[in-house]
């Protein structure tokens, strides 16, 4: 099991990014792909999460309305749409694969990660 994300950058308050999380070894269907995001003293959050499954979708409070996660099951990649972004969106943000529906996202541990790719987000 491989991931890759891309897409992260600066940018300014309001503004959007798309990150892409590829993935490599596995079957998409079966798994929970989930963003998480990195604060250096803080803990890490996780943001979204989407089972390939069951379907389920998840966010986070603090970003509903404003990300939309998707996958492209053919391409095997898994988009994070961010908009509207806000100075406590900055962080490094990584996407993780695990044989699990994201109905226990929070609860199960995610098993594979990728590299993280660095958001931040100017005032």
């Amino acid at each position: 099991v491989q991931l890759v994300e891309s897409g992260g950058g600066l940018v300014q308050d309001g503004g959007s990014l798309r990150l892409s999380c590829a993935t490599f070894g596995f079957t998409f269907d079966d798994y929970a792909i989930g963003w998480f995001r990195q604060v250096p003293g803080k803990e890490r959050e996780g943001v979204s999460c989407i089972s390939g499954s069951d379907g389920v979708i998840y966010y986070t409070d603090s970003v509903k309305g404003r990300f939309t996660i998707s996958a492209d099951n053919a391409k095997n990649i898994v988009y994070l749409q961010m908009n509207n972004l806000k100075p406590e969106d900055t962080g490094v943000y990584y996407c993780a694969a695990e044989f699990v529906s994201c109905n226990y996202f929070g609860y199960a541990p995610f098993g594979s990660w990728g590299q993280g790719t660095q958001v931040t987000v100017s005032s």
